[in-house]
């Protein structure tokens, strides 16, 4: 009696153990990943994972290391740059978690990517040591509803090609904007942009007005 009695005090112990603390749990199969807490879950986001051939390994791990600003060493391939924001790292041979664009599809080289909100949220919530588990299979793609939070939709848009990349929420300006810093060199990069364009129509019509040549009316 008294030996089944310790076991049981053991295992509710060890039940308890393993329900406390923080976790994150990433789900390959439905493209979503949940932070839980003391066994509650608190919040979800969707993500992108790794694509047929880089596909992101299942297993536990632990947040190895965080960076809000981190640029890879990696990735593009040979020398790296590729900018991945509220980095989360899992492993030392490439693969963390981190701010990207998220279509319905797994479409990165092995990471994790967030969508933008749900990336800030996680990395500031998760600690250095936090438990990971991968889990299941990534699908070809997903279908995802229609959401009320427009920043959260990341359905293609119809009659558009997946190349384009043309799909609603987590474009690259957007994603950029978001991060600490970058707001305004986006901003100044898209008023730069405008402003040329409206130099260019300027020009475009002064030269419609300029009175044609002798020369030039012959030609035409």
């Amino acid at each position: 009696m008294i030996r089944w009695l310790v076991m049981t005090v053991l295992l509710l112990l060890g039940a308890q153990e393993l329900m406390a603390g923080k976790k994150i749990v990433v789900d390959l199969s439905k493209q979503e990943a949940y932070a839980y807490e003391d066994g509650r879950l608190l919040f979800s986001g969707w993500i992108s994972t790794g694509r047929p051939g880089r596909r992101t390994p299942t297993g536990h791990f632990r947040v190895l290391e965080k960076d809000i600003d981190h640029v890879s060493s990696k990735y593009p391939e040979p020398n790296g740059g590729a900018e991945m924001h509220y980095m989360l790292r899992l492993t030392n041979y490439g693969v963390a978690m981190h701010l990207g664009y998220v279509p319905n599809y797994p479409a990165s080289h092995g990471c994790i990517r967030l969508e933008n909100g749900f990336a800030q949220k996680m990395y500031y919530w998760a600690d250095v040591g936090t438990p990971v588990v991968i889990r299941g299979s990534a699908p070809r793609r997903v279908d995802r509803p229609i959401s009320r939070n427009a920043p959260r939709v990341a359905t293609r848009r119809s009659g558009s090609s997946r190349s384009a990349g043309s799909y609603v929420g987590n474009d690259p300006l957007k994603l950029l904007s978001s991060v600490p810093g970058k707001r305004a060199s986006v901003q100044k990069k898209t008023n730069s942009a405008e402003k040329k364009k409206k130099r260019k129509k300027k020009r475009l019509a002064e030269e419609k007005k300029k009175p044609m040549t002798p020369l030039e009316m012959l030609r035409g």
